[in-house]
């Protein structure tokens, strides 16, 4: 999640009476290129990569503020947590605002919290510094999507949704590299401004190049939760969470990790770089395979890949093994069958609920950042025994992952049958 995972469904809702209905007022920007389009990648570009940046360099601020490595790792839990919590509750409470406005006051409000996390003195304010910051990201996200599906026509919405959300693929495969080689060389505190800066350019360059658009119609919250009462819905959606729990486990943590098989500090942006090409190719792959084998088939493909990847990893760990050729491979493999998740998930709710596509993929996405916060925790929680019982914990929940994705097929399967393994 092109990387549709984490909001591609939502970036689809508008309707045909909507997009009649703006058509006059859109006219002129449908014709202008993708300009505005461009602008909006470059904004999810910065809320992945503020997401996924503190992992680069936790083990500096740890130092910096005097906790552990795992505390620290906190930073990471309680922004996916946040968004997971805020990304539902924002999305009806900001609804009736106008999307451009809502749009720069988003990428502000992230801008400002990156500035907080910067200057933050201690870690009760850096953890209060990256709440404000999900906020941003939990309104800045989904409405990119959806505003980038109604300034283009609608035989060329795909497109545009694959250029907003590449910003979110290109942000996982850099995030973390980037994070590690702008702690190692300017302190992660210059990193955070960095990104803040970002962010801020990014709100100027959004306020001069969209058009003035209404307000959405405003959802209920009571509405957008009522899809769980779909059976097959509420069978898919804890995979997600189990999935994502089991790649982040060790992702969180990963300068650690990669250290103790044998990858140095000057290594490990090198080997994290291989796991963002793993990750891209996996998520773009996934989304042919979904269409031309079906989901279970994708996903039990991707839940073995992790689980060897991380499995063998932990291996090398505990046998003091180095190798770094085998490490890079492995990372691949690792970010391969982590995001290799999120376009089959996607396909099998919209299946299940077809008329309730924007809801059961926005469902999707808060269950990605619970999988995201529950597996740093769990990380958190495991390295402080080595990490080779964080390695196994990881390849233990991919396993979790396959066992539950085959039991559950049956259950979660909609009215075609061409995701049967």
């Amino acid at each position: 999640m092109p990387n549709v995972s984490i909001m591609g469904g939502q970036a689809a809702a508008p309707t045909d009476r909507v997009g009649r209905g703006r058509a006059a007022h859109q006219r002129p920007f449908r014709q202008g290129g993708l300009g505005p389009v461009l602008v909006l990648a470059l904004g999810t570009f910065s809320v992945g990569t503020d997401a996924f940046v503190m992992a680069g360099f936790l083990p500096s601020t740890a130092a910096d503020l005097d906790i552990s490595t795992a505390t620290a790792g906190q930073a990471v839990t309680v922004f996916a947590a946040a968004y997971a919590l805020l990304s539902p509750l924002l999305a009806t409470a900001t609804a009736r605002a106008p999307r451009r406005a809502l749009l720069v006051t988003a990428l502000l409000i992230l801008g400002l919290a990156n500035l907080g996390s910067a200057m933050a003195p201690d870690f009760a304010l850096l953890m209060a510094s990256r709440i404000a910051a999900a906020a941003g990201a939990a309104a800045f996200t989904p409405n990119a999507g959806a505003v980038a599906a109604t300034l283009v026509h609608p035989e060329r919405r795909a497109r545009a949704l694959a250029v907003v959300i590449g910003g979110l693929t290109i942000a996982t495969a850099l995030g973390v590299p980037l994070g590690d080689l702008a702690g190692h060389w300017l302190g992660w505190r210059s990193a955070l401004t960095l990104v803040a800066g970002l962010c801020l350019i990014t709100a100027i360059g959004v306020a001069l190049l969209l058009p003035t658009l209404p307000a959405n119609p405003p959802v209920p919250l009571r509405t957008r939760l009522s899809v769980l009462g779909n059976p097959a819905v509420r069978a898919i959606l804890p995979l997600t969470v189990l999935g994502m729990a089991a790649a982040y486990t060790v992702y969180a943590y990963s300068v650690p990790a990669l250290y103790a098989v044998g990858i140095s500090p000057s290594a490990t942006v090198w080997v994290l770089a291989l796991y963002g090409v793993g990750a891209v190719a996996g998520n773009l792959t996934a989304g042919y395979a979904t269409d031309r084998w079906g989901s279970v088939r994708v996903l039990t493909t991707g839940y073995l890949t992790m689980a060897t990847g991380l499995g063998l990893l932990g291996a090398m760990a505990a046998t003091h093994t180095t190798s770094l050729a085998m490490v890079g491979l492995l990372a691949m493999a690792w970010g391969a069958g982590s995001w290799c998740q999120t376009p089959p998930q996607q396909h099998r709710l919209i299946a299940v609920a077809p008329h309730e596509a924007p809801l059961v993929v926005a469902l999707n996405s808060s269950a990605i950042y619970v999988g995201i916060g529950a597996g740093t925790l769990l990380g958190g929680l495991t390295i402080s025994s080595g990490t080779t019982t964080m390695y196994a914990t990881a390849t233990a929940l991919a396993i979790l992952a396959l066992t539950y994705l085959l039991a559950t097929a049956g259950k979660a399967r909609g009215k075609k049958s061409e995701d049967t393994p």
